[in-house]
This record gives C-alpha cells, structure tokens and sequence, in this order.
C-alpha cells in the first residue's frame, strides 16, 4: 500500500544540477547566489528589497528588531498558527495579544482586532492560513488608525495573490516573511525571506541578519566594518539560495497543481474545509478538512499509510503562553476549528489516480 504524507517537496533534475553548481563554485556561502535569489523574489513579488535568511522563523525575528519592538510593547497575532508567529515578539520582550479568528477561513479576523489594540500595541502580524491571503485591506486600515507596523505571515503563501496583486508585494503592510521549509510550495531545505518596500528597514534587515556589521560611512578600507547593533547570524546559504532560484521558476506550476488538487478534494470529498473569499487567488499550501473524532480518524488513518497533520494546536494554550495569561475558552473560534480539523496531501506530485486512492481510503474511515 503506498504511503502520502500531507506535504512533499518536488524536486528535479535542474534543482540538483543548481545546487551542484554551487558546490563546483568558489563559494558556498556569501556569494552571488543568495543575492540572485533575492533578486528574483522581488521580480516575482513585486517588492523593492528582499533579504534571505535561514529560516522563516529568522526572518520574523529579524522584522521585529527592525520595528524596534521591545519590552512593554504588545504584537497582535493570530493564535492558529506556528509558535513562530508568536514567538518572534516575545524574542524581543514583547506581550503577544491574540486575536480569534473566522471561522470560513482560520484567518485573523479583521473585524475583533481593533478590540485588542492598546496604548502598548506595536504591530500586527496577520497569518496567511493555509496559503490564503488576509484581508490586508481591512487590516492595514486599523493599523494606519493607531499608527501600528503589520508584518504579514507568508509563510504559508508564496505564490498567492490578494485582489490580483502578489503577496509580498507589500502595498498593505511594512514587511511580508516567507517561508521555504521542505513541506512549503517552494523550498531551500531549510530558509525564509523578508520582503519590504522601505529603504530603511531594508538596511536595519540587512544588519541585523549578519552580527549587526555595517560596511559603510567613513573606513578606510574593505576589511574594516562596524557592530552598530547586536545582530545575529540569520544568513542563508549559496547551496539554498541556488536551489531557490530553480524552484522559484516553478512556482507558476506548482500553484496551478495545488489548486487542481484543492478544487479535486472539493468536487469529490465532501467534507467540510475552508472557504476561499473573493479576493484570494491563493496557492494553497494546506488542505485542512473538519471530521468527527478526530483522534479516531488521525489513528485509521495513519493504519491506512495516510500520514496527515493537524494544523495548529492553538498557541495560546501552550504551557508557555498559559504562563502569560492565557488559557483554553480564550478564542472559540480557534479552538472549535482546532478539535475538528486535519490536513489532507497536498503537494503537485499528485496524480489524480492518488487522489482517488486518498479519497477512497478516507471515505473508508469515515
């Protein structure tokens, strides 16, 4: 019986001969290629900076030491989401504010986040669930009210689109971060981004994802540079920025596979899932279903070889953040989506003869 996990790369013979380039190459890190990477991901998305890291969860820390949140100050995210989205305001001591989410979409919920802005509220970092855009729009409208930063999480949404324009384009917020881990549309092994439009953010990036170093003003000569803050060492790889940029070039394919494969699952499941809204075009990176006993059908189904996922236990009820206040019954929302949902496979390798196959096994265990 074949196995399917929920998420797979794809890679072919043009990524390996990319990555093998790199290794025939006098450099395997700080060289041209993260800058080439770089490059093509604001060709693609339509923003004017970008810098490469070595992991999504980098690129989040790194926006908000460039936002300069610190202690005292409040962040506004979502609680269905990786730690991550969470865990980068605390990095630098600042309290996480959750918002609920909608319940067709497991998005923040632009309508409750004006109910969690304080005097101490710094930014928003709204997560693009499963690939599909929030409402940027509605969102960057509440942030202007209170003079707020919005740091969207992409890291979910490379690929898609918010009324006809890129995610990452950045028209409605200051930085948008992607993710390229395996299981991500496009992957570097393990990498992540951080797209802006702002020059000055771009520099303060820059710095803080190399020690803090700047190489400008008034030295002398090409060896010298300064520690004007403490940054860290955040940088992505030649070898994964290579890969990068063979998989960027099949983005456009990839999105198209995922989507047939969400619109298959729609057309011939039946089961309850998420809803996409008029102004998404996503490319789906997740496809979260909403069954019954849902510890019974993730055990069958691991015994029918279907490796799925649950995409995510809610934040606020884990030990760390139950230390900071919260606790289950704080968004019900989120926790009702959370005791139903289980994500099916989704990666373009995909044939529809598989899709069948999953789709027989799962009518099975139901």
């Amino acid at each position: 019986m074949k196995t399917y996990n929920y998420g797979k790369q794809h890679l072919d013979f043009s990524d390996i001969m990319s990555v093998v380039g790199v290794l025939r190459s006098p450099f395997l890190t700080c060289g041209p290629k993260v800058k080439e990477f770089e490059s093509a991901l604001c060709a693609y998305t339509g923003s004017k900076y970008c810098v490469a890291v070595n992991s999504a969860t980098s690129a989040l820390h790194i926006a908000m030491l460039a936002l300069d949140i610190k202690c005292d100050d409040e962040v506004i995210t979502s609680p269905i989401t990786f730690l991550a989205s969470a865990n980068c305001a605390r990095y630098c001591g600042a309290k996480v504010k959750f918002c609920d989410i909608e319940e067709t979409t497991a998005n923040i919920d632009p309508l409750k986040i004006e109910s969690c802005v304080t005097n101490k509220t710094k930014a928003i970092i709204p997560v693009h669930f499963a690939g599909q855009s929030c409402d940027m729009e509605e969102i960057y409208k509440i942030a202007k009210k209170y003079n707020l930063k919005v740091v969207e999480d992409a890291a979910h949404a490379i690929g898609s689109e918010y009324k006809g324009k890129k995610v990452g384009c950045c028209e409605f917020s200051d930085m948008t971060v992607f993710s390229f881990h395996p299981v991500k549309t496009i992957t570097t092994g393990e990498g992540g981004a951080v797209c802006t439009n702002n020059e000055e953010l771009y520099k303060k990036l820059l710095a803080f994802r190399s020690h803090g170093m700047h190489k400008d003003g008034a030295m002398k000569n090409n060896w010298e540079y300064e520690m004007r803050e403490l940054g860290y060492n955040y940088r992505m790889t030649d070898i994964q920025a290579a890969l990068g940029v063979s998989q960027l070039k099949k983005l456009n394919f990839f999105k198209k596979r995922r989507r047939e494969i969400v619109d298959y699952y729609n057309n011939n499941l039946g089961l309850p899932h998420l809803i996409e809204k008029e102004f998404s075009n996503a490319c789906f990176h997740l496809y979260p279903v909403m069954v019954r006993n849902r510890a019974e059908f993730y055990k069958r189904a691991r015994a029918e070889k279907l490796n799925l996922q649950v995409h995510y236990i809610p934040v606020h009820t884990q030990p760390y953040y139950k230390e900071q206040g919260y606790n289950w019954g704080d968004f019900p929302n989120a926790e009702i989506y959370y005791k139903k949902c289980i994500s099916l496979p989704l990666y373009p390798d995909l044939k529809n003869s598989d899709l069948d196959e999953i789709i027989r096994r799962i009518k099975e265990i139901l």
